[in-house]
């Protein structure tokens, strides 16, 4: 499955766009984290678990994304698009959404 962020692939003629597709993932950030998070924010350099989390839930979202994508006969992704945001009353939760149009070129 090729996944481009770009609108079409060059050199490749797109024959079908079958629609849109997308993948999510919310992942807790619990306290522990969060406390380390913020020594690490006073302290300066970068915080290891939050990384960690935002990695973790952008494969989620691109692998939940690709099988939408496999389900509807697509060999491609083109203009995909993620998106990460906090949520939750105190934004104790990472969301990561992943969004694309699924097509099928043509291939050789």
């Amino acid at each position: 499955m090729l996944i481009t962020t770009t609108n079409n692939i060059e050199g490749k003629r797109i024959l079908q766009y079958i629609g849109l597709v997308n993948g999510e993932a919310i992942i807790g950030a619990n306290l522990v984290k969060d406390f380390f998070a913020g020594v690490r924010d006073v302290v300066g350099g970068r915080s290891g678990a939050y990384e960690q989390g935002l990695r973790e839930a952008k494969s989620i979202a691109l692998k939940e994304m690709i099988e939408q994508a496999q389900r509807l006969g697509a060999n491609a992704i083109i203009g995909v698009d993620l998106d990460y945001q906090t949520i939750g009353g105190s934004g104790s939760m990472l969301m990561v959404s992943a969004n694309g149009t699924a097509i099928v070129f043509e291939e050789p």
